[in-house]
């Protein structure tokens, strides 16, 4: 038993480790954090979105959004701009700089992740989500606030 105890908690540091790598090479080679990432993603395949849809999208509060926003439009890579019919209406955009960057960027984890789990037949993602549940149940887990987001850290830090 106690073999199958240390296999677990090896395949969860490699998980973790995975994720942190991942946001590494990330920032290393864009200077975003994952999260940053996913709504740059969102705002530029949406072509132009209010951060209500980007936090529903990217599975965060309307805040986190806004920060997230905030950090991108602090480094050139999105814009906000007022609807024209209804001037409460903020539209964020990807600019050219956003959408340069987007070309050049590493796969996030999740992404990786999403395709290989899709892939699956149901029987065994079912299996995999009641597994990965079970794990954060063993963790006392259940309290925490998550995203769908792979990353290390908080989803709003800078």
């Amino acid at each position: 038993m106690e073999n199958r105890t240390q296999t677990s908690l090896i395949a969860l540091r490699r998980i973790l480790r995975a994720t942190e790598l991942n946001a590494r090479t990330l920032a290393r080679e864009t200077g975003l954090t994952t999260p940053q990432l996913i709504v740059l993603e969102i705002v530029a395949a949406a072509g132009r979105a209010t951060p209500k849809d980007i936090a529903g999208k990217a599975g965060v509060g309307q805040a986190t959004a806004t920060s997230l926003v905030d950090k991108l439009v602090a480094r050139g890579l999105v814009q906000r701009t007022r609807g024209e019919r209804d001037r409460r209406i903020v539209w964020v955009s990807a600019t050219e700089a956003g959408q340069e960057l987007l070309k050049a960027a590493p796969d996030p984890l999740q992404r990786t992740f999403s395709n290989q789990f899709e892939k699956l037949p149901d029987w065994e993602q079912a299996m995999i989500v009641a597994a990965l549940e079970k794990v954060g149940f063993m963790l006392n887990a259940r309290a925490i606030d998550a995203s769908p987001l792979l990353d290390v850290g908080a989803v709003d830090r800078k």
